[in-house]
């Protein structure tokens, strides 16, 4: 039986939607905002945040640019998704791989677009961007060290964009965004534990592949233990407030990954692991409403005087 147009159409949007990673940039547009009113801009009023059309057209690029990328790392991973993510390949599928490369173009020229209306040095930023999305996709996830790092990286640059915008170099952001560095790059490791399979029949030097599974263990325990850092230093910021019960709370989660990490063999429990890591940052963007911006703005106010 022929599939009706409406059936087509919805089968199109859902595969789109997943080729984009659609709930990946949601997460990332309230993480830009929460973070753009609660850390990065303290002496700013609420409405000031919200209605800043420069701000608007910052997360629009990073949204456009970042949805372009995951498609173009969709377009260069479509054998490894075959063996790794069989179901999302299927769906992913609807779509031709000739429209995604057309749409991964337009993507990137509106993002582009949108970086040109705030400034030349947004569009530099932006351009360079894009190409290490591509540089990324195309090459350097396939080497084991330079592709966590690099994939980290291309992670926590929207926000480090938003933290430029607003020219907020406070101790506290830096510190934050080392515990997100960390956690980011454990759980790249683990996503790669759980893609071997794929990597190892298309070649890809993954860390995995090239130390093995037990190193690849050991290092993220090692950067599980290097969180205890910056949570501890965290912890010692009053305007945190009741965002502390987070890190209390995150402290505990990494504890039971790096412990059931170690034990684990099979792709399903990498997959656990990785999903868990995944809330957790997802929970630690909700709580960013706890910090006090009270206390940052008085202690802005003081460092002014």
């Amino acid at each position: 039986m022929i599939p009706s147009k409406a059936k087509q159409i919805t089968l199109k949007f859902f595969s789109l939607f997943s080729a984009v990673r659609g709930y990946n940039i949601i997460v990332l547009v309230v993480a830009q905002y929460l973070a753009a009113i609660f850390i990065f801009s303290p002496t700013k009023y609420l409405r000031e945040v919200i209605f800043d059309l420069h701000l608007l057209y910052l997360v629009l690029a990073c949204v456009f640019v970042i949805a372009g990328g995951y498609i173009i790392n969709n377009f260069y991973d479509a054998k490894v998704d075959k063996i790794n993510r069989p179901l999302k390949a299927g769906l992913d599928s609807y779509v031709k791989q000739s429209t995604k490369l057309r749409l991964y173009f337009l993507l990137n020229f509106i993002g582009f677009g949108f970086g040109i209306l705030i400034s030349w040095r947004a569009a530099l930023f932006f351009a360079v961007y894009i190409f290490g999305i591509w540089l990324y996709s195309h090459k350097l996830k396939r080497y084991p060290f330079i592709g966590v790092i690099s994939a980290t990286v291309l992670t926590v640059l929207p926000f480090f964009a938003v933290f430029v915008y607003y020219g907020n170099f406070s101790k506290i952001i830096f510190v934050h965004a080392s515990f997100l560095f960390l956690v980011i790059m454990v759980r790249e490791l683990i996503k790669d534990l759980e893609n071997m399979k794929g990597a190892l029949a298309n070649n890809y030097a993954t860390f995995p592949v090239v130390y093995g599974e037990k190193k690849t263990k050991q290092f993220s325990v090692l950067l599980l233990i290097l969180t205890v850092f910056p949570i501890a230093i965290l912890l010692n910021y009053a305007s945190l407030s009741y965002m502390q019960y987070y890190f209390y709370f995150a402290l505990i989660i990494l504890i039971f990954v790096g412990f059931y990490l170690w034990k684990s063999i099979s792709k399903n429990q990498y997959r656990m692991l990785h999903n868990t890591l995944k809330l957790l940052l997802f929970i630690g963007v909700l709580c960013l409403i706890f910090i006090d911006t009270s206390l940052l703005l008085e202690k802005v106010i003081n460092r002014l005087n």
